[in-house]
């Protein structure tokens, strides 16, 4: 009996001399998980590039594997939906934006997830759109822009990426501010809009600066202003809309991060602080200055007031419109 009880003691005392370790392997365990960033947009483009760029900062930081994996195809609900139906503890997260998180609750009355389906985790960047025109168009800023539109006996034709789009909706708001008429012109894709406007088919464009500047420093269009709340680094010389008389036209575009709703706060705090770091990334922050966008991280709030900002901005515009998008 007693030779039962010292064994009975040497298990226990084994078990308790094991005991203390087991919590850091499983800590190792959850650590080694794979997070993946959902791009809810073909491999190739830009905001799949800066998202692996990002995606590997990150893994640097969290000392686990971070991926992206590319879920495209309606518009990013196909990716936010996936996202919003993931699991609660921070393994998948959204590279969401504007246009799938913002402007699709807006205006899809039967869309699959809701604002409140998704946790904000990070922002990481915005941009500007730009007001563009034909290097022929007799206006060098925006003050001789508007008295040309006013003259016209048409409307001023813009290029869009389709109904709904960020540049859709702002030139109706430019319209309607600077009083004057306007037609959109959907596109597939961006390069072929600008195609057109450097064509003279279309008279000015909302693109990214990015992808205009090369343009216009060959002559052949005319970069009038910004929607940026302060002008750009790489464009020093063009004014703001706000510098132009038109405050009530500061728009931009942004890249965020969102985890599925209900994610724990501690997890959401941890994925934060690493997002930031990845933004601080000296060859990121170079980059973004390149695509003509600029980094714009802080707590996961500053998030939750970009998607009321854009409430307020996109949803009197669509409502008074009544732009409907199934």
């Amino acid at each position: 009996m007693a030779d039962i009880n010292r064994r009975q003691a040497a298990t226990l005392m084994a078990g308790a001399i094991a005991a203390p370790f087991a919590a850091p392997s499983i800590v190792r365990a959850r650590s080694s998980q794979t997070i993946f960033i959902i791009v809810p947009y073909a491999s190739g483009g830009s905001i799949d590039s800066m998202m692996r760029a990002i995606a590997k900062a990150m893994s640097e930081t969290l000392d686990q594997p971070v991926l992206v994996d590319n879920k495209p195809g309606a518009n990013g609900i196909v990716g936010s939906q996936y996202v919003a139906r993931a699991p609660k503890d921070g393994s998948v997260l959204l590279a969401g934006g504007t246009g799938p998180i913002s402007l699709n609750v807006l205006l899809r009355k039967n869309l699959p997830y809701k604002l409140a389906d998704f946790a904000s985790v990070a922002m990481l960047c915005n941009g500007p759109l730009s007001l563009t025109v034909n290097s022929k168009m007799p206006a060098t800023d925006v003050k001789s822009f508007i008295a040309y539109a006013k003259t016209r006996d048409k409307p001023l034709f813009y290029g869009t990426l389709g109904p709904g789009s960020v540049t859709h909706l702002f030139g109706i708001m430019m319209g309607k501010s600077m009083g004057f008429a306007v037609t959109d012109v959907a596109y597939r894709n961006n390069p072929l809009s600008i195609m057109e406007l450097i064509s003279g088919e279309c008279d000015l464009n909302f693109a990214t600066p990015a992808a205009v500047i090369e343009h216009a420093r060959a002559g052949k269009l005319r970069i009038l202003a910004v929607s940026s709340d302060k002008r750009m680094q790489n464009l020093p010389d063009v004014p703001t809309l706000a510098e132009s008389g038109h405050p009530e036209l500061t728009a931009s575009f942004w890249t965020a991060l969102h985890a599925p709703a209900g994610t724990p706060p501690d997890i959401i705090a941890r994925l934060n602080a690493a997002a930031n770091a990845a933004m601080q990334k000296p060859e990121i922050a170079k980059q973004l200055e390149i695509d003509g966008l600029q980094v714009d991280t802080g707590k996961p709030e500053l998030l939750d007031t970009q998607l009321t900002k854009d409430a307020a901005l996109w949803g009197p515009v669509i409502k008074a419109q009544n732009i409907v998008l199934e």
